[in-house]
């Protein structure tokens, strides 16, 4: 069976633990109390699942993930080389009604992307609206590298299924991109 490791990243308070619990199917989104209520994440908190909706494509082998819904506060910092570690996949998250936000990201893009050597195919970029925030789409002002990165809004008060259907894609992307490499390294061990 194959295992991936996607990192959940982004700024404090930018909704990476409602989003990873929906996605993962750790809790139910429709408890208002969970939506609306702040606690941050200390560290790490490892979520693993299985997702019917992806295998891996060639061998028709299912798929284990594990989802690495990482702490935004700089102050563990020290622990980011260990959380990266053999990361398949990075999604950012960052909260598109806090405008310092769009700032920060960069920050995280450069050291678990850029510095990590991963594609930008192997990055999601999520701007996450909360409840209430009315979602507006438009006008992200994205600078360079980060507009090279597919962009996907989340709003799980009016449309949860269109993330999840965007996540289950990235999912199979990434996939691909592991079952590519692991093939590449099973030619080189019999030539």
């Amino acid at each position: 069976m194959l295992k991936v490791k996607v990192l959940f990243v982004g700024p404090c308070e930018s909704g990476k633990t409602i989003l990873a619990n929906f996605l993962t199917e750790s809790s139910d989104i429709t408890e208002s109390s969970d939506i609306t209520k702040y606690n941050p994440t200390q560290g790490v908190r490892i979520l693993e699942f299985e997702n019917p909706n992806v295998t891996s494509n060639n061998k028709g082998m299912g798929c284990e993930f594990e989802l690495w819904d990482c702490g935004g506060d700089l102050k563990f910092e020290s622990c980011w080389p260990a959380l990266m570690k053999d990361a398949h996949g990075v999604v950012i998250v960052f909260n598109a009604d806090i405008p310092s936000h769009l700032k920060e990201i960069k920050m995280w893009y450069s050291c678990f992307v850029q510095q990590q050597f991963l594609q930008d195919a192997q990055c999601l970029l999520v701007a996450h609206h909360k409840p209430g925030s009315g979602g507006d789409v438009g006008n992200l002002a994205l600078t360079p590298p980060l507009t090279k990165l597919k962009l996907v809004h989340s709003n799980l008060e009016e449309n949860p299924e269109e993330i999840r259907m965007e996540f289950v894609k990235y999912l199979k992307s990434i996939i691909s991109s592991v079952s590519e490499s692991r093939d590449r390294e099973e030619m080189l061990i019999f030539t």
